[in-house]
């Protein structure tokens, strides 16, 4: 990605998210989109998630895509620290297939909602991320219009 201020950021709780997440990076790259990942438990690094998740409006960025399994409270403690949206990845998991995910995210309490894609949904998590970018910045709405265009033509 060129050295572009990050407009996503990627924020996933485990290392073992990553291959799953790397769709999305993909995504983003092929959307023009920039970005940057970390990797950081909101279970066994909550300074660091606070830290990265308060200061991420005031380092330029517009979206926040979270990912995590299992009780998956990554993506909420991340929307409890920024006004930014954030769209939550719930991560497959061999217990629960990803159910446990999934429900962990999409029960946020009031105040602090969060956006969920499909269990390992990384993908249409970046095509969300840039939509959201698209409301207010022209030329992502452009690129956005032109995937959807591929997929119709497909």
């Amino acid at each position: 990605m060129p050295e572009a201020t990050p407009l996503v950021g990627i924020i996933m709780g485990s290392k073992s998210d990553l291959g799953v997440m790397e769709e999305c990076v993909a995504q983003l790259e092929e959307l023009g989109v920039p970005y940057e990942v970390i990797i950081a438990s909101a279970h066994r690094q909550p300074a660091r998630v606070h830290d990265w998740a308060s200061g991420a409006a005031g380092r330029g960025m517009r979206v926040i895509v979270a990912a995590a399994g299992k009780a998956a409270h990554l993506g909420g403690v991340v929307a409890a620290y920024t006004p930014l949206p954030v769209i939550t990845v719930p991560m497959k998991t061999s217990d629960l297939g990803g159910l446990d995910s999934l429900l962990s995210m999409v029960q946020m309490p009031t105040g602090v909602p969060v956006a969920c894609v499909a269990i390992n949904g990384a993908r249409n998590a970046a095509i969300l991320a840039t939509q959201i970018l698209g409301s207010g910045m022209p030329e992502y709405q452009a690129r956005i219009v032109e995937f959807k265009r591929g997929l119709a033509d497909g």
